[in-house]
């Protein structure tokens, strides 16, 4: 389903190599029926995790009434909306998670198998996990260590985050997926997947080399509108981002690795212009190349 461009928020995450961020929102003193979250919509999955109070929030028009202890998963794309049910204050976090978190495992028949259809949206987990008995009982402890780790942020916090949210995800698909087809393989849906992996392959061993979407389009034998609607509903990203994001990982390794000046190293992934990589650089790794350079030694 599609809503409409003014409704969609532009939820900034604030690292592209680990895209989740928590939003902690506390509304004192409200009364019945005001509202506790604006109607938007986004592309990222939301763990919205009830602390204090009580409130209904409509995802897609269904309304999922929520006390202190309820847990809500808001698929990516979902509209939703909330209003407080009592007078008082009103507590909840909530957990953005973009779908590109899963990138590493592209590759991996059992990622393929029990968590893609979950992130290409063709099975759904229940959004009101707390309605279910025991099958969602060992998902919700992980939510909370993670809600913990990125309210705290200790050092290395992304990574426990990275690695906790996978294992929620893995949770979740092996409590709710549906048993008639457990193992049915679902090449219907995700037309050349086979390519698109192997594209990704390319776009990751070959930094320097220069692909333009449409080129791109051609190696899945796909028109180039078709292609970036599927790109990013494999990846979480767009095709450019995911070239982007590729080059400044690359990008890093040499800066950490080698003795290689800036200029060397941009040539290297792809970027003629070193003022360019260097805005490109800073934008997903909040820090310039020299910054980088400067903390390694």
């Amino acid at each position: 389903m599609t809503y409409p461009k003014e409704l969609w928020e532009d939820t900034l995450l604030e690292n592209p190599a680990y895209p989740f961020q928590l939003f902690q929102n506390r509304c004192p003193s409200v009364q019945p029926g005001e509202s506790i979250l604006y109607l938007h919509w986004h592309e990222h999955f939301e763990f919205l995790a009830m602390q204090k109070g009580s409130a209904v929030f409509h995802i897609d028009s269904r309304p999922y009434v929520v006390q202190a202890g309820d847990v809500l998963l808001i698929p990516g794309g979902s509209l939703h909306v909330g209003y407080s049910l009592a007078e008082g204050d009103v507590h909840y976090d909530c957990v953005v998670v973009n779908a590109s978190l899963f990138n590493d495992w592209l590759h991996d028949p059992l990622h393929a198998q029990f968590v893609a259809p979950y992130l290409e949206g063709r099975n759904q987990f229940p959004v009101k996990l707390s309605d279910r008995d025991e099958s969602a009982a060992g998902c919700m402890p992980l939510l909370h260590d993670i809600i913990g780790e990125l309210a705290a942020k200790p050092p290395a916090y992304p990574l426990v985050v990275k690695s906790r949210l996978h294992l929620l995800f893995t949770l979740l698909a092996r409590a709710y997926m549906p048993k008639t087809d457990e193992w049915k393989p679902e090449t219907d849906y995700f037309p050349n997947r086979e390519r698109f992996k192997e594209l990704i392959r390319t776009v990751e061993a070959s930094f320097s080399q220069k692909l333009t979407v449409e080129q791109a389009a051609g190696q899945v034998n796909l028109n180039p509108y078709y292609f970036c609607k599927l790109f990013k509903r494999l990846t979480g990203r767009t095709f450019i981002e995911y070239v982007n994001i590729c080059r400044v990982k690359e990008a890093k390794r040499l800066l950490d690795s080698t003795q290689d000046s800036v200029t060397e190293i941009a040539a290297k992934v792809g970027c003629e212009n070193p003022n360019y990589f260097t805005k490109l650089y800073k934008k997903y790794m909040g820090v310039t190349p020299s910054q980088t350079r400067k903390g390694r030694g």
